[in-house]
């Protein structure tokens, strides 16, 4: 039970990093394909974030080296793509039927705690296994 509250508790914390990214983006850029840059920007630092609290407190897992670790983040990305998916269907199809920029993100929270459920599923499974 402590793993689901620690794992919530960090998905939490990088949506609201990701949604605090996007605001601000929101807030300082207005031209064309701000939505996207918005999306982009949100993801990346939501997806670092998650990344560093998932290999330390969630699957207690340490990297030998630099490039092992950049090499980790580069696969943990990789799974990421499918999820990240998930997210921005959630965000931008919320968007496109409300045209709200609060729906919008309501769209993208819900994209976010479906996409990052699998998530979970695929890092256990693939990206912070234990070897045999």
């Amino acid at each position: 039970m402590k793993l689901v509250a620690a794992y919530s508790w960090f998905a939490s914390l990088a949506i609201a990093t990701n949604f605090a990214t996007q605001f601000l983006v929101d807030s300082f850029y207005g031209g064309p394909f701000k939505i996207w840059l918005a999306l982009v920007a949100g993801t990346g630092t939501g997806l670092v974030l998650k990344y560093v609290l998932d290999k330390k407190y969630i699957f207690r897992y340490e990297t030998k080296s630099a490039s092992h670790d950049l090499k980790l983040i580069i696969f943990y990305g990789f799974f990421g793509v499918a999820t990240t998916t998930i997210f921005w269907a959630g965000e931008l199809g919320f968007d496109a039927i409300f045209q709200n920029t609060v729906m919008r993100y309501v769209g993208g929270g819900l994209g976010l705690v479906v996409g990052y459920y699998l998530k979970y599923q695929l890092d256990k499974r693939f990206v912070f296994r234990k070897p045999v």
